[in-house]
C-alpha cells in the first residue's frame, strides 16, 4: 500500500498519461478508420487499394516495430514531435485498420436496397455512406468498437518503452526505486483496469441506446 500513498503523484502522472494516450489515440483511430472503411467500399478503384493496402500493412506489422518507426524514423525526414505525439500517430494509425475492418462488416449487413434508394433521389456516394450507410453500420459495430479500443488502451504499455509518460513507465521508476514488485504491479493493474472499465461501460451504454436489436 506504501508504494502508492508515497509516489501518488507519479502514479497519477501515469495514469493521465495512459489515459491522454488512449484518448487522443482513439480519436485518430476512429477517424481514419472511419475513412478507410469509407475507401474499402468506394466505387473508384485507387480508394479501394489505398484502403486495401492500409489495413493490410497496418494489421500485419507489429505494433513494436510500428513505435519504432515512427518515433524513430520520422525524425529523419525532418518531422520532430513530442514523443507523446509521436506514440499517438503509431497506435492510432495501428488501430485504425482494426476499426475499418469492423465497421467494413457493418457496412455489409446494411441493405443494399437502401444505398440504390438514396442514389435513385440523386444523393452522391459520400452522401449516401455519410447519412444513410455509416449511421447504420455503426450501430450494428459498437460492441466489437468498444473491444477494439479497449485493445488500444492495454497497447499503450508499448509508449512506456520509448520514453512516453504512461503507467507501464511508471511501473518499471518505482521498481528500479526499491518498492515491491507485486505492489507496484497490482497498483498499475488497477489502473488500467478502471480504463479498460470505463470503455466498457461507455460502450454499454451507447449499445443500449443506439445498438441494434438481435
Amino acid at each position: 500500500m506504501d508504494v502508492l500513498t508515497e509516489n501518488f503523484s507519479l502514479y497519477g502522472k501515469g495514469f493521465l498519461g495512459t489515459v491522454e494516450l488512449t484518448v487522443y489515440s482513439s480519436a485518430l483511430a476512429l477517424a481514419l478508420g472511419f475513412v478507410m472503411a469509407s475507401f474499402r467500399v468506394a466505387p473508384v478503384g485507387s480508394l479501394r487499394v489505398l484502403g486495401t493496402v492500409w489495413v493490410t500493412v497496418l494489421r500485419n506489422t507489429p505494433l513494436t516495430l510500428l513505435f519504432f518507426a515512427v518515433l524513430l524514423g520520422l525524425p529523419r525526414f525532418g518531422l520532430v514531435l513530442p514523443f507523446q505525439l509521436f506514440a499517438v500517430l503509431a497506435l492510432g494509425c495501428y488501430t485504425s485498420a482494426f476499426i475499418c475492418e469492423v465497421l467494413r462488416s457493418g457496412i455489409n449487413t446494411v441493405p443494399t436496397g437502401q444505398g440504390e434508394a438514396a442514389r435513385s433521389l440523386g444523393m452522391t456516394f459520400g452522401q449516401t455512406l455519410g447519412t444513410v450507410v455509416l449511421p447504420q453500420a455503426f450501430r450494428s459495430v459498437i460492441p466489437p468498437v468498444g473491444s477494439t479500443l479497449i485493445a488500444l488502451a492495454k497497447n499503450s504499455a508499448i509508449a512506456g518503452a520509448f520514453s512516453v509518460t504512461e503507467l507501464l513507465g511508471t511501473y518499471r521508476t518505482l521498481n528500479e526505486l526499491g518498492y515491491s514488485i507485486i505492489w507496484t504491479f497490482i497498483w498499475i493493474a488497477v489502473g488500467y483496469l478502471i480504463i479498460t472499465l470505463t470503455i466498457s461501460a461507455l460502450f454499454n451504454v451507447m449499445e443500449k441506446r443506439w445498438g441494434v436489436a438481435r
